[in-house]
């Protein structure tokens, strides 16, 4: 696995998705969305998506806009698989890719209500074998500073492919048995984002409970929330086309070329959750006005409460910044070179927008993904 592209990074296009979002919106516009029609709107989301197949820069997208009801407005264009007649569905299963950082977050926060887990809990407490087998420089890092990449990190482990012949907990305890003799790579405190800081936080909830990360986000985070079709890595379960395939673009031809590419599941903590949009809006509406009986919002505040601008697994604008989203935005960018989501927040307003598509070619792919969530987004306020 190597999560940097050689021509660009999902990262640029977060980097992308800060600029164009605080641009796309005038602040001097007021938010309707009660006037909306929405068999218009819907017909527009098609539409839009169409456009986007008809261009060939992307195989199949689903948009969707979200409330704290659940999706109030979807489209869908493409097929499952380049070179097929298959048509992509509004309930077919995608991969969110780092967008599910969130979705590791918020399960360690279930544990820390419980008392198992602490935000501000040392690695070392966790772990305490490590303790004697540990580089100085990573003794004191945090729970919360493995998800806000505040805790010197790589990007990613050294060999994460290394001990495959171990159960999932204990080939994950190994990697980072591995990676935490070396000297921080980054200076503790200062943000440098990591996919290992997610493995690393994912393992201490192991070490803690007993339970892999794929058991407890099973458990505490889809079971509670119904996300009956979330699960881990790869949807496809043969060669057929019952779900979509992911793409890239083929160097030859200029091409889509269909891949089960996935990385593997020693990193999923970071990244590596499917499920219909459906259900990631039953997730994304935790952060939405409302009750729920899931997790206090002390709590749920507690994980977009930023150091500068990343909170746990959310990139966070200020209200001063988004003068249109009458407070924050949460934004976040997902991609396993193969898929690509992109997610917008905005509690204030009761809204969110998430845009997927079964194909990624940096550069191209998440500019698409990122003006086709500023595009829907404008469309439901009618700005």
């Amino acid at each position: 696995m190597n999560y940097q592209s050689k021509r660009n990074t999902w990262l640029v296009a977060l980097l992308i998705l800060m600029v164009t979002v605080m641009a796309f919106f005038s602040p001097d516009k007021a938010i309707n969305a009660q006037n909306k029609s929405e068999s218009k709107e819907m017909s527009y989301i098609d539409k839009e998506l169409e456009k986007v197949i008809q261009d060939k820069k992307a195989v199949g997208m689903i948009a969707a806009v979200i409330s704290s009801d659940g999706i109030i407005e979807i489209g869908v264009a493409g097929v499952r698989k380049a070179g097929t007649s298959v048509a992509m569905t509004d309930n077919d299963l995608v991969h969110i890719g780092s967008c599910s950082k969130a979705m590791t977050a918020t399960m360690l926060a279930t544990l820390v209500k419980d008392g198992k887990l602490s935000w501000d809990m040392k690695l070392v407490e966790a772990i305490p074998e490590l303790k004697n087998n540990i580089h100085a420089g990573f003794k004191n890092i945090t729970l919360w500073q493995l998800l806000t990449h505040r805790a010197g990190l790589p990007k990613n482990p050294i060999d994460e492919l290394a001990h495959t012949d171990l159960e999932i907990k204990e080939r994950r305890l190994s990697l980072l048995k591995d990676n935490i003799i070396f000297a921080p790579s980054n200076t503790v405190g200062e943000w440098h984002y990591s996919n290992f800081g997610y493995i690393i936080a994912a393992c201490m909830a192991e070490q803690v409970t007993g339970l892999s990360w794929e058991t407890l986000i099973k458990e505490r985070l889809f079971e509670p929330l119904g996300m009956t079709t979330a699960g881990i890595g790869d949807p496809l379960q043969n060669n057929s086309t019952d779900q979509p395939w992911g793409h890239k673009k083929s160097w030859i031809g200029n091409k889509w070329k269909p891949s089960r590419a996935y990385y593997n599941e020693a990193i999923s903590p970071a990244g590596r959750v499917h499920c219909s949009v459906e259900d990631w809006a039953k997730f994304i509406s935790l952060q939405l006005p409302g009750e729920n009986t899931f997790l206090d919002r002390a709590i749920l505040n507690k994980l977009i409460e930023p150091i500068d601008f990343y909170a746990a697994g959310w990139v966070v604008f200020q209200e001063t910044e988004q003068p249109w989203a009458k407070g924050i935005v949460l934004v976040h960018g997902g991609s396993n070179e193969i898929w690509y989501a992109a997610v917008m927040v905005a509690p204030a307003i009761d809204r969110a927008y998430v845009v997927v598509t079964n194909s990624c070619d940096f550069g191209v792919t998440d500019r698409v993904c990122i003006e086709m969530t500023n595009k829907i987004a404008k469309m439901d306020q009618n700005l």
